[in-house]
């Protein structure tokens, strides 16, 4: 008869080993019902009611959705200006990114100091970095129109003229994320690019540009969307930077939807409307992410993909 000790003894032990793995995920648990879990199910019921913080919550089931698309102006105005901040600045961004990647990825003198300053933009404190653009964009004193003076050029009047705020902040948000993140992948995307490849269609007669079209691009697909994903939802995101330099203004131009949903919540104290903008907002990153990745599947090349 076969005893039963050995059974019992790794029994125990895969339990002691279970508890052990749990009490290394706890703090991450913990955090993540406290700081995420818990505000995004209070914000989902906060959305059904009519909630301004100083009384007890009114369910109003609806009403809040309602109002965000049949009854509020500024609803439909900041999500215009959102899209054309993002649908602008994105692949304007990305575009940049590419090119600074592939101009970094030279052997070159100093690469690496090189790279160090196009990265330091990125990571400068945006607060800080906006203050800087305000200076650079002011229409009397700042350098960019005194730069533009010195060729005989009338600077506009950027975060001040409603035609010309949009273009500034994208001009902003350009400056501190073409030498970012987006740059860093498509760095590593082209360390994964076979030379290989290069030297053979060298030899078949096919010039800088035709390879770079057919071989780099197509190999770095992969970073190109993973650098549209993240770009989209940060571009969707934008917030401090219109908050610190325009306040939404002039006249609306730079109104974005975070901006309002901020006013909403924390400016008027209308938690409850604040929340279903939020969820409306979650649901638009959603439903693009989810069309993004479905496009993927036409354009975007796996290594070792059937």
């Amino acid at each position: 008869m076969v005893s039963s000790v050995p059974r019992q003894h790794s029994h125990s032990l895969r339990r002691r080993k279970a508890l052990l793995g749990y009490l290394y995920i706890s703090p991450f648990l913990l955090g993540f019902v406290l700081f995420i879990l818990g505000p995004a199910v209070a914000s989902a019921y906060f959305s059904l009611t009519d909630y301004n913080i100083l009384s007890t919550p009114d369910f109003v089931g609806l009403a809040n959705y309602q109002k965000a698309f049949a009854g509020d102006n500024l609803f439909w105005l900041s999500l215009g200006n959102t899209l054309y901040y993002a649908l602008i600045g994105v692949p304007l961004s990305i575009a940049g990114a590419l090119g600074c990647a592939i101009l970094l990825n030279q052997k070159i003198m100093a690469r690496a100091a090189f790279r160090t300053m196009f990265f330091l933009p990125s990571i400068t404190p945006i607060v800080a970095s906006t203050l800087l653009w305000i200076w650079i964009l002011n229409p009397e004193f700042g350098l960019l129109n005194y730069v533009l003076s010195l060729v005989g050029v009338q600077g506009p009047k950027w975060l001040g003229s409603p035609d010309w705020a949009k273009p500034s902040l994208i001009l902003m948000y350009l400056w501190g994320s073409v030498g970012g993140g987006a740059m860093i992948i498509f760095l590593a995307g082209l360390q994964g690019v076979p030379a290989e490849l290069h030297e053979s269609a060298a030899i078949d007669g096919a010039n800088a540009w035709n390879r770079f079209l057919n071989i780099t691009i197509p190999m770095l697909t992969p970073s190109i969307f993973l650098n549209l994903v993240l770009g989209l939802i940060s571009g969707l995101r934008v917030f401090t930077v219109a908050f610190v330099a325009t306040n939404g203004g002039p006249a609306y131009a730079t109104y974005f939807f975070m901006l309002h949903l901020f006013n909403q919540a924390f400016q008027y104290l209308e938690m409850g409307y604040g929340s279903a903008l939020a969820w409306i907002f979650t649901v638009i990153v959603l439903i693009l992410t989810i069309i993004q990745f479905r496009l993927s599947d036409r354009w975007v090349y796996y290594a070792g993909k059937d």
